[in-house]
């Protein structure tokens, strides 16, 4: 009796079009090398266009500085993939981006699973960020509002009431703006329309922020330096 000798070679050494299919399943066949260098080359081009609003950032970068000098705090809010973005960034304030420095006053009005359920059972999902806005904002501190689309219902409740309290508010979006960029007093917009490369545009954003305010800070004259023996 013959016996079947498995092949030794791993699935991942041969081409990558040779396994995107099943038995008795048609799939369309794809050039992989097609798809990679395609979102890679708008990625690129989407990123080079930054530095067109170089101007922008800096004056996001300036406001969010006096803010935190002033005791203030950086609020941030958006849905899905730019909730998860909010909570990365005010990471990156409360721990450190590059520097070490005493921790900075940033909140995610995304993560407070049990507040976010409250309001939006009691109140509805439009009020889960506005609310939070009227109850932890302060005149002086800045919102920043995430949103591809620039239309996020609840994110633009949560600017109107910020604006109403004397918060300085920020737009993150995508082509056009929509309504949030005509509601913020600064709005960063991205140049595309498709939402994938619009959130890669708004983490590398996000990152030259944290490198803009932690340099200012770090090398102040205000004492937010940090040595090993505060920590």
């Amino acid at each position: 009796m013959s016996r079947k000798v498995r092949s030794t070679i791993h699935p991942f050494e041969e081409p990558l079009a040779t396994h995107w299919h099943s038995p008795g399943k048609r799939i369309a066949s794809f050039d992989p090398d097609t798809v990679f260098r395609r979102a890679i080359d708008d990625h690129l081009h989407v990123i080079e266009q930054l530095s067109q609003q170089q101007h922008l950032l800096e004056s996001i970068a300036a406001r969010m500085i006096e803010a935190l000098l002033s005791g203030g705090k950086v609020f941030w809010c958006g849905n899905g993939g730019s909730a998860a973005d909010c909570q990365h960034l005010a990471a990156e304030f409360v721990g450190r981006f590059r520097r070490e420095r005493r921790g900075l006053a940033s909140i995610a009005l995304t993560t407070d699973t049990s507040i976010l359920t409250a309001i939006g059972n009691d109140y509805g999902f439009d009020e889960i960020f506005r609310r939070q806005v009227e109850a932890l904002c302060a005149p002086g501190d800045v919102l920043v509002a995430i949103s591809t689309s620039g239309k996020s219902s609840n994110v633009c409740t949560a600017l109107n009431q910020a604006k109403k309290m004397g918060v300085f508010t920020v737009g993150f979006t995508g082509s056009g703006g929509g309504e949030v960029a005509r509601i913020c007093d600064i709005a960063l917009t991205v140049a595309s329309e498709e939402t994938a490369r619009i959130q890669e545009a708004h983490i590398v954003v996000g990152h030259l922020l944290c490198d803009c305010v932690d340099l200012a800070l770090y090398s102040s004259d205000a004492g937010w330096r940090e040595t090993s023996d505060e920590r």
